[in-house]
Protein backbone atom coordinates (compact mmCIF):
# COMPACT_ATOMS: atom_id res chain seq x y z
CA UNK A 1 0.00 0.00 0.00
CA UNK A 2 2.85 2.27 1.01
CA UNK A 3 6.58 2.38 -0.33
CA UNK A 4 9.46 5.13 0.66
CA UNK A 5 12.38 3.87 -1.79
CA UNK A 6 16.00 5.43 -0.71
CA UNK A 7 13.69 8.85 0.38
CA UNK A 8 15.26 12.21 1.46
CA UNK A 9 12.97 14.21 2.99
CA UNK A 10 13.84 18.09 3.54
CA UNK A 11 11.99 20.96 5.26
CA UNK A 12 13.16 24.51 4.66
CA UNK A 13 16.39 22.60 3.49
CA UNK A 14 16.72 21.48 6.69
CA UNK A 15 16.95 17.05 6.27
CA UNK A 16 14.52 15.49 8.54
CA UNK A 17 15.30 11.98 6.30
CA UNK A 18 18.12 10.15 4.41
CA UNK A 19 17.96 6.75 2.56
CA UNK A 20 14.47 5.74 3.99
CA UNK A 21 13.22 2.53 3.00
CA UNK A 22 9.63 1.73 3.97
CA UNK A 23 6.93 -0.75 3.17
CA UNK A 24 3.49 -0.56 5.04
CA UNK A 25 1.22 -3.42 3.86
CA UNK A 26 -2.62 -3.29 3.46
CA UNK A 27 -4.49 -3.64 6.79
CA UNK A 28 -1.39 -2.24 9.38
CA UNK A 29 -1.87 0.07 12.06
CA UNK A 30 1.17 2.05 12.32
CA UNK A 31 2.20 4.66 15.10
CA UNK A 32 5.08 7.13 13.90
CA UNK A 33 6.55 8.16 17.13
CA UNK A 34 8.90 11.06 17.76
CA UNK A 35 9.66 14.45 19.43
CA UNK A 36 7.46 17.66 18.60
CA UNK A 37 9.62 18.88 15.01
CA UNK A 38 11.24 15.73 14.49
CA UNK A 39 9.65 15.46 11.11
CA UNK A 40 6.46 13.16 11.74
CA UNK A 41 4.18 16.12 9.68
CA UNK A 42 6.29 16.63 6.95
CA UNK A 43 6.38 12.38 6.67
CA UNK A 44 2.35 12.56 6.35
CA UNK A 45 2.52 15.64 4.14
CA UNK A 46 5.02 13.89 1.88
CA UNK A 47 2.32 10.76 1.45
CA UNK A 48 -0.76 13.11 -0.41
CA UNK A 49 2.28 14.49 -1.92
CA UNK A 50 2.33 18.13 -0.13
CA UNK A 51 5.80 17.45 0.10
CA UNK A 52 7.93 16.10 -2.80
CA UNK A 53 10.85 13.90 -1.89
CA UNK A 54 14.35 15.38 -2.36
CA UNK A 55 15.97 11.78 -3.67
CA UNK A 56 14.25 8.42 -4.35
CA UNK A 57 10.38 7.95 -4.46
CA UNK A 58 7.37 7.27 -2.81
CA UNK A 59 4.56 4.78 -3.75
CA UNK A 60 0.82 5.04 -2.59
CA UNK A 61 -2.38 3.85 -3.51
CA UNK A 62 -1.36 3.13 -6.84
CA UNK A 63 0.85 6.65 -7.55
CA UNK A 64 4.45 7.62 -7.64
CA UNK A 65 5.90 10.38 -6.42
CA UNK A 66 7.88 10.10 -9.69
CA UNK A 67 5.46 9.94 -11.90
CA UNK A 68 2.13 11.41 -10.48
CA UNK A 69 1.55 14.77 -12.55
CA UNK A 70 0.16 17.64 -10.72
CA UNK A 71 -3.64 17.11 -12.28
CA UNK A 72 -3.69 13.74 -10.84
CA UNK A 73 -2.97 14.71 -7.20
CA UNK A 74 -6.59 15.44 -5.75
CA UNK A 75 -7.40 12.18 -7.75
CA UNK A 76 -4.87 10.41 -4.76
CA UNK A 77 -5.86 12.94 -1.94
CA UNK A 78 -9.52 11.27 -2.75
CA UNK A 79 -8.06 7.57 -1.35
CA UNK A 80 -6.84 9.40 1.45
CA UNK A 81 -8.52 10.71 4.59
CA UNK A 82 -6.40 13.03 6.77
CA UNK A 83 -7.24 13.66 10.18
CA UNK A 84 -5.38 16.98 12.01
CA UNK A 85 -4.88 18.12 15.38
CA UNK A 86 -6.41 21.25 15.29
CA UNK A 87 -9.69 19.52 13.69
CA UNK A 88 -9.93 22.06 11.01
CA UNK A 89 -13.66 21.97 10.85
CA UNK A 90 -15.87 24.39 8.59
CA UNK A 91 -17.26 26.83 11.24
CA UNK A 92 -19.69 28.42 9.24
CA UNK A 93 -21.39 24.77 8.47
CA UNK A 94 -23.07 22.47 10.28
CA UNK A 95 -22.18 19.20 10.74
CA UNK A 96 -23.75 17.56 7.90
CA UNK A 97 -22.38 20.26 5.34
CA UNK A 98 -19.12 20.17 6.86
CA UNK A 99 -18.99 16.54 5.67
CA UNK A 100 -21.59 16.91 2.48
CA UNK A 101 -18.93 19.57 1.17
CA UNK A 102 -16.09 16.80 0.58
CA UNK A 103 -18.49 15.02 -1.38
CA UNK A 104 -19.73 17.70 -3.30
CA UNK A 105 -16.44 19.56 -4.75
CA UNK A 106 -15.16 15.69 -5.76
CA UNK A 107 -18.78 15.42 -7.83
CA UNK A 108 -20.18 12.78 -6.03
CA UNK A 109 -24.41 12.57 -7.05
CA UNK A 110 -26.68 14.40 -4.62
CA UNK A 111 -28.91 11.28 -3.88
CA UNK A 112 -25.56 9.30 -2.49
CA UNK A 113 -24.23 12.10 -0.53
CA UNK A 114 -26.89 11.74 2.36
CA UNK A 115 -26.38 7.85 2.87
CA UNK A 116 -22.48 8.39 2.96
CA UNK A 117 -22.42 11.27 5.22
CA UNK A 118 -24.83 9.39 7.89
CA UNK A 119 -23.21 6.34 7.59
CA UNK A 120 -19.69 8.42 8.25
CA UNK A 121 -21.32 10.01 11.92
CA UNK A 122 -22.78 6.89 12.69
CA UNK A 123 -19.32 5.34 12.31
CA UNK A 124 -18.01 7.56 15.01
CA UNK A 125 -21.52 7.59 16.88
CA UNK A 126 -22.56 11.15 15.99
CA UNK A 127 -25.10 10.63 13.33
CA UNK A 128 -27.51 12.97 15.92
CA UNK A 129 -25.23 15.72 15.46
CA UNK A 130 -25.68 16.55 11.95
CA UNK A 131 -27.42 19.62 12.39
CA UNK A 132 -25.57 21.14 15.05
CA UNK A 133 -22.62 23.40 14.08
CA UNK A 134 -19.20 22.65 15.46
CA UNK A 135 -18.35 25.22 17.59
CA UNK A 136 -21.42 23.89 19.90
CA UNK A 137 -19.52 20.22 20.20
CA UNK A 138 -16.76 19.43 22.92
CA UNK A 139 -13.07 18.95 21.51
CA UNK A 140 -13.46 15.00 21.66
CA UNK A 141 -16.83 15.24 19.77
CA UNK A 142 -15.20 17.83 17.02
CA UNK A 143 -12.16 15.26 16.70
CA UNK A 144 -14.91 12.67 15.87
CA UNK A 145 -16.72 14.77 13.18
CA UNK A 146 -13.14 15.25 11.49
CA UNK A 147 -12.23 11.59 11.65
CA UNK A 148 -16.01 10.99 10.16
CA UNK A 149 -14.84 13.59 7.47
CA UNK A 150 -11.78 11.62 6.78
CA UNK A 151 -13.86 8.37 6.21
CA UNK A 152 -16.93 9.59 4.07
CA UNK A 153 -15.02 9.23 1.41
CA UNK A 154 -14.25 5.63 1.89
CA UNK A 155 -10.26 6.11 1.96
CA UNK A 156 -7.83 3.73 1.41
CA UNK A 157 -5.80 4.87 3.81
CA UNK A 158 -6.20 7.28 7.01
CA UNK A 159 -3.41 9.77 8.14
CA UNK A 160 -3.91 11.05 11.56
CA UNK A 161 -1.30 13.71 12.39
CA UNK A 162 -1.70 13.92 16.31
CA UNK A 163 -5.29 13.33 16.42
CA UNK A 164 -5.16 13.58 20.29
CA UNK A 165 -2.47 16.59 20.86
CA UNK A 166 -5.63 18.63 21.87
CA UNK A 167 -7.91 16.20 24.06
CA UNK A 168 -7.40 15.22 27.41
CA UNK A 169 -6.71 11.43 28.69
CA UNK A 170 -10.37 9.82 28.22
CA UNK A 171 -11.07 11.54 25.52
CA UNK A 172 -7.94 10.39 23.94
CA UNK A 173 -8.17 7.19 24.55
CA UNK A 174 -11.65 7.28 23.04
CA UNK A 175 -9.92 8.97 19.72
CA UNK A 176 -7.58 5.92 19.74
CA UNK A 177 -10.50 3.59 19.94
CA UNK A 178 -12.47 5.00 17.04
CA UNK A 179 -8.94 4.54 14.75
CA UNK A 180 -8.61 1.27 15.88
CA UNK A 181 -12.06 0.16 14.73
CA UNK A 182 -11.80 2.12 11.07
CA UNK A 183 -8.63 0.13 10.98
CA UNK A 184 -10.32 -3.29 11.49
CA UNK A 185 -12.24 -2.06 8.31
CA UNK A 186 -8.71 -3.03 6.73
CA UNK A 187 -7.91 0.69 6.14
CA UNK A 188 -4.47 1.45 6.85
CA UNK A 189 -4.24 3.79 9.66
CA UNK A 190 -1.01 5.75 10.49
CA UNK A 191 -1.03 7.72 13.65
CA UNK A 192 1.69 10.44 14.23
CA UNK A 193 1.96 11.25 17.41
CA UNK A 194 4.92 12.35 20.15
CA UNK A 195 2.93 10.86 22.95
CA UNK A 196 4.85 7.69 23.65
CA UNK A 197 1.69 6.79 26.62
CA UNK A 198 -0.37 6.99 24.26
CA UNK A 199 1.05 3.98 22.26
CA UNK A 200 1.97 1.61 25.03
CA UNK A 201 -1.79 1.65 26.19
CA UNK A 202 -2.80 0.40 22.59
CA UNK A 203 0.13 -1.04 21.03
CA UNK A 204 0.79 -1.88 17.35
CA UNK A 205 4.00 -1.56 14.82
CA UNK A 206 5.97 1.25 15.69
CA UNK A 207 8.21 3.17 13.91
CA UNK A 208 10.30 5.70 15.67
CA UNK A 209 12.43 8.93 13.94
CA UNK A 210 15.85 8.68 14.77
CA UNK A 211 18.93 10.04 13.11
CA UNK A 212 17.50 10.58 9.85
CA UNK A 213 15.23 7.61 9.26
CA UNK A 214 13.02 5.59 10.72
CA UNK A 215 13.14 2.54 12.61
CA UNK A 216 10.82 -0.11 13.93
CA UNK A 217 10.66 -0.22 17.47
CA UNK A 218 9.07 -1.82 20.82
CA UNK A 219 7.00 -0.07 23.31
CA UNK A 220 6.17 -2.23 25.75
CA UNK A 221 2.46 -2.20 27.17
CA UNK A 222 1.76 0.77 29.93
CA UNK A 223 0.83 -1.72 33.38
CA UNK A 224 -0.27 1.97 34.87
CA UNK A 225 -3.37 4.27 34.27
CA UNK A 226 -3.04 6.83 30.39
CA UNK A 227 -1.17 9.65 31.74
CA UNK A 228 -0.54 11.46 28.03
CA UNK A 229 2.33 13.80 27.01
CA UNK A 230 1.95 17.60 27.21
CA UNK A 231 1.50 19.39 23.96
Amino acid sequence: MISFIDVDLELDKKPLFQNLNLTIEKGELVYIVGKSGSGKTTLLKSLYMDVKPKKGEIRIAGYSSRTIKKRQIPLLRRKLGIVFQDFRLLEDRNVYDNLAFVLEVTGTKDKLIKDKVMQALASVGLEHAAKQMPLHLSGGEQQRIAIARALVREPLVILADEPTGNLDPDTSLEILDYLKRINQQGIVVLIGTHDYELVRHSPSRTLQIKELNLQDTTIEPSTTGFRPASS
